[in-house]
Order: C-alpha cells, then sequence, then structure tokens
C-alpha cells in the first residue's frame, strides 16, 4: 500500500480525551480514548485519511462543540460518546426524516453483503451498508488491526473508539467514491477475467480436461479462465496425514505433465487458477515440504506438519516463496482461495480469510503482477483484494432470484466484483430454464464463472441442455466476450470509484420505484439489466418480470424496441433474452473477436452500437496487455459521440475522435462496424480529418457502416439524415406473432388478433378485459400496446 494515512491536521479538533477529524465536507471521523492517545496508522480497513482540503467552522458554546461544514452540523458535549452528547445532522432539506443521527442509534440502510452464501437456498440476512434513505450512516473501525511499515496486521495498542460518519445524502454514488478514497481503490483487473470462466468440482484427467476444451472450440464457445478444483493435486493421502481437503502436489495420476498442460491452455489463451484450501498447512507427503522447513529452520525428519500460521512472517515467507511461486511458474496464474474455516485463528483479532486475500494481493503486487484472487469477502474494506468467490450455493429457483439484489447491495460497501457458481454448486434439481436463466444472469454479471459439483448429471456444458436452451447459452457465453471493451472501460471506471453494478437508485435517488424494483441495476452506466428468475408460461412460452424505466426512452439490446420511461412495465421474454435496456443515446462498444486468445488482447475491430438519436458520448478505455495501472499515460481512451448537426435539419453525426493517452497500447489501424439501433440514417457521408472520404460501405436496410484501416491519429465524422422510422413499433405485427406461438384455442386466437385489427389500441384494451386471455397472455399483450 502507497497511501498516507495520516490526515490533515488543520483538520482536525482535538480535546483531552476526543479528536474529531474533518475528511470531507460530509466525512467526519470521531475517536475518543481514556488515555488521549489516538491511531494514525493504516488499519485493515483505512488506507488514507486526507482527501484534500475541506473548509469547516468549529466554536465552543459553554461545553458544547458545534462543528459545521457544507454537508452536517455537528453537535458534541466533549465527554464520552452518549446519544444525548453526540450529533450529526445533515443541512438541507434531501433527507428530512431521520436527518440526524445521535451516537448509539441504529441505522436503516439499504444493506451490504455478506460473508458467503454456503449453501444458502433463497436469501439470507445481509449486513449493513454505507448508504441509507436517511442519508446519515456510520463505518465502525475501532476493531480493526494496524497495518505496520512492513506490512504486517499488528493489534491496536491504543483502545479508542474510532469510528467513521458519512453524511451524504442521497449522493450515494460521491458517498462510494469518498469510501474508495478512505478505503483504497478497488485494484484494475485483467482484461482475461472479463471472459467466460469455467469452474467444476470434478476429477478431470489432463486428457479429459483437453477433450472439454477442444470440444467447446469446435461449438464455438469461448472460455478465458480454467478454474481448477481441489482434484488437481493429491486428496487422498496417508491416513495418518489427515483429509486431502489441503494440498499442493499435483495429482500425477490425472495430470502427468501439469508444464505441458498449463501451457496447452495458455495457447489457447485460457488462464489458470488453482484451488487452495490452505487450512492444515504443508505437510509431510508434499514435494515442496523439505524445502519449506529448511526454510523455516524445521526438522523436516520428524515429519511434523507446518502449520498455516498467517501472523508468522516467516510461515507467510515460505508458503509464497516455496510453495505457491514455483507452481505459478510452471503456469498458474492466480488462486482460488477456499477458506471456509471461520474468523478466528491463533492470533486475537485477525480474521484468516481477510488475512489471506490481503498477504495474497500484495505478493502479486510486490512482484508486479495483475492483482486478482478469488476468495470469500471478509468485511467491509474486502473491495481490494478482488474477485469475491460468493459460496456454494443450492440449486434452485429461489437462490436465482436472490442473486441480482445480493450483486447490486455489495456496491453499498464498494464490493464490485462477485463471481458466483452460475447455475448452482449442489442439490436442487434438473431443470433447463433454471439453468439457461441462471446463464443470463452471469453473463450481466460482474463475473461469468459456470460451476457445478461432481455429481455426472449437474455439468452446465450447454450440449447438456434442450436444443432452445443450449443454442442461447452458446449465443449469451460469445456475447460475453463481444462485451468485453464495454466490460473492461466499465473496469475502468470503477478502480477510479464508480461501482459496475449500480442499484438503481444510485442515479435516481428520488425516484421511489428505484428502492421497489430491487431485482434490476445498471451495468455500467448506460445499460439496465432485469433478470428473469420465474418459470415460463407453458401457454406463451415466456416469462415475466416488472422492470422501472427511468425518464427518457430505452431501448431493448436484443430485439431494438423502444419503451418509453417513467413507468413501470411488466416485460416477457422466451428463453431466448432477457430484458436488457439501453438509454436512448447510448454508445455500446463491441466485439467480434471473442476466442481466448483475442480477449486477452485489445480488439483489431470494433462494432460500435448507436442507440436511439439522442445526443450521447462513451470513452473507450484500453491498456497495454498484462498492465495493471489506470495512470493517464498507460490508458488509451478512443472517444465516441452523437450529436445534432445544429445547421441542418433531422441531421446528426458520430464521430470517433484521434485516441488520447497511450496510443501504443492499441492496434495503430482498426475497422469498425457501426450499426445504428432504433433510428434510421440516410443519405451517410462520411469524413475523415476533415476531408470526404468514399472508402466505406454502407447497408441502408441494415443499418450497418463498414470503415476500414481508420488510424489512430484520424478524426472520423459520420454525417446522415435520421428519422425514427426503424425506432416504430407495429403493434399488430407483434401481435400476430405472439399469439402464433401461443398454445391455446384457434378461435381465442383469432378473436384477439379480429379485435386489434378493428379496434383503436384503448377500444381494443377494453375488449381484451373480457375476453379473459388464459395464463400471462394479456400481460404480454399489454407489453406491446
Amino acid at each position: 500500500m502507497n497511501h498516507d494515512a495520516n490526515a490533515r491536521t488543520d483538520q482536525m479538533i482535538c480535546g483531552e480525551k476526543y479528536r474529531i477529524t474533518v475528511i470531507t465536507d460530509a466525512l467526519i471521523r470521531f475517536e475518543y480514548s481514556e488515555s488521549g492517545c489516538f491511531e494514525d496508522s493504516l488499519t485493515t480497513r483505512i488506507c488514507s485519511r486526507d482527501l484534500g482540503k475541506c473548509n469547516y467552522t468549529a466554536e465552543k458554546d459553554d461545553e458544547i462543540l458545534n462543528i459545521e461544514t457544507a454537508c452536517v452540523k455537528i453537535r458534541y458535549d466533549q465527554k464520552k460518546f452518549t446519544g444525548s452528547g453526540l450529533s450529526v445532522k445533515l443541512k438541507g432539506t434531501t433527507c428530512n426524516y431521520g436527518a440526524e443521527w445521535r451516537y448509539g442509534q441504529r441505522i436503516y440502510t439499504l444493506k451490504g453483503t455478506v460473508r458467503t452464501l454456503d449453501g444458502v437456498d433463497g436469501s439470507c440476512e445481509l449486513e449493513e451498508g454505507l448508504v441509507a434513505r436517511t442519508g446519515i450512516t456510520v463505518l465502525d473501525d475501532s476493531d480493526s488491526m494496524l497495518i505496520d511499515q512492513d506490512g504486517n496486521a499488528v493489534s491496536r495498542q491504543v483502545k479508542e473508539q474510532d469510528f467513521y460518519v458519512f453524511g451524504y445524502g442521497h449522493d450515494y454514488m460521491q458517498c462510494i467514491r469518498d469510501f474508495f478514497q478512505l478505503c483504497g481503490h478497488t485494484p484494475l483487473l485483467p482484461r482475461y477475467t472479463l471472459g467466460n470462466w469455467w469452474s467444476r468440482y470434478y476429477k478431470y484427467t489432463q486428457d479429459e480436461y483437453k477433450g472439454l476444451i477442444r470440444r467447446f472450440e469446435k461449438e464455438g464457445i469461448p472460455f478465458a479462465v480454467a478454474v481448477l478444483d481441489m482434484d488437481w493435486h493429491i486428496t487422498k493421502p496417508d491416513a495418518r496425514y489427515g483429509s486431502g481437503w489441503t494440498g499442493y502436489t499435483w495429482n500425477k495420476e490425472l495430470f502427468p505433465d501439469p508444464e505441458e498442460f498449463l501451457t496447452w491452455l495458455h495457447k489457447r489463451g485460457i488462464h489458470v487458477t488453482l484451488n487452495d484450501h490452505p487450512a492444515d498447512g504443508i505437510r509431510p507427503f508434499e514435494e515442496c515440504y523439505e524445502i519449506v522447513c529448511q526454510k523455516m529452520g524445521l526438522d523436516a525428519a520428524k515429519e511434523k506438519t507446518v502449520e498455516c500460521e498467517l501472523s508468522d512472517p516467516l510461515f507467510v515467507e515460505a508458503y509464497f516463496e516455496k510453495v505457491l511461486h514455483p507452481l505459478e511458474e510452471q503456469g498458474v496464474d492466480f488462486w482460488w482461495i477456499d477458506w471456509q474455516q471461520g474468523n478466528c485463528c491463533e492470533k486475537e483479532g485477525l480474521d484468516p480469510l481477510w488475512m489471506q486475500n490481503y498477504l495474497h494481493i500484495k505478493d502479486m503486487r510486490d512482484r508486479n503482477k495483475n492483482a486478482v484472487i478469488l476468495s470469500r469477502y471478509a468485511g467491509i474494506g474486502s473491495h481490494k483484494y478482488p474477485i469475491g468467490f460468493s459460496g456454494d450455493t443450492v440449486i434452485s429457483w429461489e437462490s436465482l432470484k436472490f442473486q441480482p439484489y445480493f450483486t447490486c447491495t455489495a456496491s453499498n460497501v464498494g464490493y464490485c466484483w462477485w463471481s458466483h457458481d452460475i447455475g448452482g454448486h449442489m442439490l436442487g434439481y434438473r431443470d433447463d430454464e433454471l439453468a439457461g436463466r441462471w446463464l443470463q444472469f452471469g453473463v450481466f454479471s460482474p463475473i461469468c464463472r459456470l460451476h457445478s459439483s461432481d455429481n455426472p448429471f449437474s455439468g452446465k456444458e450447454p450440449w447438456n441442455y434442450s436444443t432452445d436452451v443450449k443454442n442461447m447459452m452458446i449465443h449469451f457465453l460469445r456475447l460475453r466476450h463481444q462485451l468485453v471493451p464495454y466490460l473492461f472501460t466499465t473496469n475502468v471506471r470503477c478502480h477510479q470509484g464508480e461501482p459496475f453494478i449500480k442499484p438503481m437508485y444510485y442515479l435516481n435517488p428520488e425516484d421511489e420505484p428505484a428502492y421497489e424494483t430491487r431485482d434490476q441495476y445498471y451495468f455500467g452506466t448506460d445499460i439496465i439489466v432485469a433478470p428473469i428468475t420465474e418459470r415460463t408460461s407453458t401457454r406463451t412460452h415466456k416469462a415475466g418480470v416488472t422492470v422501472w424505466l427511468p425518464e427518457g426512452k430505452w431501448y431493448d439490446f436484443f430485439t431494438e424496441r423502444c419503451y418509453t420511461g417513467n413507468q413501470k412495465i411488466r416485460m416477457y421474454r422466451g428463453i431466448e433474452n432477457l430484458p436488457v435496456l439501453v438509454r436512448a443515446g447510448s454508445i455500446i462498444p463491441m466485439t467480434e473477436e471473442i476466442s481466448g486468445n483475442c480477449v486477452n488482447q485489445n480488439p483489431k475491430s470494433l462494432w460500435i452500437r448507436i442507440f436511439g438519436d439522442e445526443e450521447g458520448n462513451f470513452c473507450l478505455y484500453e491498456n497495454e496487455n498484462g498492465d495493471d495501472s489506470t495512470e493517464d499515460e498507460n490508458l488509451a481512451c478512443t472517444r465516441f459521440s452523437v450529436k445534432k448537426v445544429l445547421s441542418q435539419q433531422d441531421t446528426s453525426v458520430f464521430c470517433i475522435d484521434a485516441v488520447q493517452g497511450n496510443t501504443a497500447a492499441v492496434p495503430q489501424k482498426r475497422n469498425y462496424k457501426i450499426e445504428f439501433v432504433g433510428c434510421h440514417w440516410g443519405e451517410v457521408m462520411c469524413q475523415k480529418n476533415g476531408i470526404q472520404t468514399d472508402t466505406i460501405e454502407f447497408d441502408e436496410e441494415n443499418q450497418i457502416l463498414l470503415l476500414q484501416d481508420v488510424s489512430v491519429k484520424d478524426h472520423i465524422a459520420v454525417f446522415g439524415k435520421t428519422d425514427h422510422g426503424r425506432s416504430e413499433n407495429t403493434f399488430t405485427q407483434e401481435l400476430y406473432e405472439l399469439l402464433q406461438h401461443t398454445e391455446c384455442e384457434f378461435t381465442c386466437k383469432n378473436e384477439i388478433y379480429q379485435a386489434a385489427l378493428a379496434r383503436s389500441k384503448w377500444e381494443f384494451v377494453k375488449a381484451l378485459e373480457a375476453m379473459q386471455p388464459p395464463d400471462n397472455l394479456m400481460g404480454c399483450i399489454m407489453e406491446l400496446i
């Protein structure tokens, strides 16, 4: 950590036994210590207390200390903290109810996350978060350990009350941004982690795994990460050593040539993570046992287990240097830390899960490697150690229904990179539709990691399912890799302080429906996703979900249908897709280069989708392969924009600016496929660096424009006459298609269709109510209207 934990001394208000630090206008630190000593060190949560200059006033009225900033008023009696002696009140009128907090008062937040979903079938209680409708939340840091100058976790010597009050009102986004500055930013993830992951608890042999990958390639299904569960190592040691849950020696019966195997995967662009249950330490049957003993000054002949004592610097050094690093030299890219032994260890106050996560990320950073692990959540501050493994969930509709909400609320503690067992891990039942809907959610989740148990019937290979589900799965897994340019940009934004997955209330805090539709979320900033978590009707072959759309126009990512916002709509979809809505004016960068090798590189060709005719822009961020720095000189930014041409009626211009920043990070020339969605462009003309060029191909019927060999230095401007012809929703045609595939009486279908042809829409609605269509057909028709 290269953070300075010290706060600005000119923003501290100190008494004999208290210290109050104004960190920002809305973020205040409170300390009380009977000894009068206070802590300035890094803690396991806090990285920096200097967030810049902040104006405030502090005045004493008799024995009362009054502190005021632009956002809060503080009243304190300068004694031990009590409800009557300390209060924080928000200024302004954003949050009328509960806008004052008194010490010790319970705060009902919008929830955070939880350590694990192990064994959960459905929902579970979540921990509190850092945002609340009342506008005030508290982060108590009194029980955290300190980080010394050598990076070791040590106990506090000063016993004090130490907490932070966040008084951001409904500015939830700024609250989380400042939390990131206080507690550390989320590392930038390697590009490959944004692709598809294959994971299964299963005894693959080396040849079987290769055969599986070849089958994926034959089916055109891309993967970027291979997750090898615990059977990669010896799992049946001599009984005197205990269970085989922990292990660091390759099982040569299954993997006779590990280095060749890992090299084979890497050549296909597939990175590798190995499962590590570290709790049982290093035992005598391990290949690395003698060298670990030598490192630690132990007698290997005694065959005593080298215990996993994470508070012992010597063990930690041996664990990484002699156990993990040699495996990484063979080709292991990062580790799946599968700690399931609780939150206590040999050192009081130290959570071994947190310590594992911290040490792994520190070790990778010390060696200038991409900082990434797969591990469970170890409390607030864990966002610094991505990626999160949410645990072994039960395969059920109830589990699927909980995960969108669970993923959203994690942003309320800055935990943006959950990786779920997509499709569920254990128990449960066979349900092709459930597997399909879960995968759809997975593709529009932070991390898309398919997983299953060793039950021979629970594999998530798409060809295991019915034809329609298989085809959808293949399409969506390809889509995930097509979205990587968009995903990597959201990755950069997340590192810079903007959560990837955002609950609806982040961008719409004053809209009541934003709090009611808790299962939908912003995927980035411009896309809303509403996963379907209920079964399909046997009549219409569609399942529904209630979607709230904020004000404006929104386009379905798949069907291109236009919806008017500021309303709730019951949307219905077949198994082929789910509601994914894109704000008008949005520009979504994609690619058709989707293999494992391609996902590791910045693409040579981009597919740009422009939605609607509103103005908008998008800055595509890219960096050099393997570089996790987001300094300006290491990032390349390509800005896309669409604007109205004020001097020409019904004319718009789409621009690709010259690349800014590290131009060496991207291909020096690119091809572009530009698709106009929901708005018809005609009479298209293109300029390159201000000069008209004819070297374009425009398919007006399909609204696709092709540009070849665009240099990083070029500025492209595409002009066109625009109208809404393509965005018109042809009601009777769509109704016919719906009725054609609905399983009900032919007379019922015809009666509905003829009524639609003969009447206005609103007269038709009245007639439709009297007809009482079966199942969810009424809802499907109302969505079309």
